[in-house]
């Protein structure tokens, strides 16, 4: 089976949620993106956002956390179906990355994943590059993260 068997071009999958407290973007910061406005809530009460909120990297980070036990429970769902899932690989990359909303501590994100394109590599026979869409909302249902991403697939 062929990830664009199994789910149709522009169709949006939620994949999780995710809530971010203001311990773990504190955390996350400390190792990653040691701003004020992500560390200190105080200090970020004066900064441009008003409140302690999540790195972008933090964000996107998100994605993943939520993406990889989506996938792996896909596998199994498919699995018990009788169906051999998709093999998917690395990503070699993604494109147009956009914070579009900061995240703020108690904000709970839930994520999604859209398959927009599937291609062949005229290079690599039986391999694919599939291309997705991946965005993520606040409970408020405002975008907040949205970027593209390849992912290969082995046929």
């Amino acid at each position: 089976m062929r990830m664009a068997e199994l789910y149709a071009f522009g169709e949006a999958i939620e994949i999780g949620s995710l809530t971010f407290t203001a311990e773990d973007i504190i955390r996350f910061a400390g190792d990653f993106d040691p701003q004020p406005f992500h560390l200190d809530a105080e200090l970020a009460r004066r900064a441009l956002f008003g409140g302690l909120c999540a790195s972008g990297w933090h964000s996107s980070a998100g994605w993943m956390k939520c993406f990889v036990p989506f996938w792996l429970g896909e596998c199994k769902r498919l699995a018990a179906e009788g169906h051999t899932p998709p093999q998917l690989g690395p990503s070699p990359g993604f494109t147009n990355l956009r914070w579009l909303k900061p995240v703020f501590a108690g904000d709970t994100i839930t994520y999604s994943v859209t398959l927009t394109a599937s291609r062949e590599l005229a290079s690599r026979p039986g391999r694919l590059v599939n291309t997705i869409l991946c965005a993520g909302k606040n409970q408020n249902d405002e975008p907040v993260i949205r970027f593209e991403s390849t992912v290969l697939e082995f046929v």
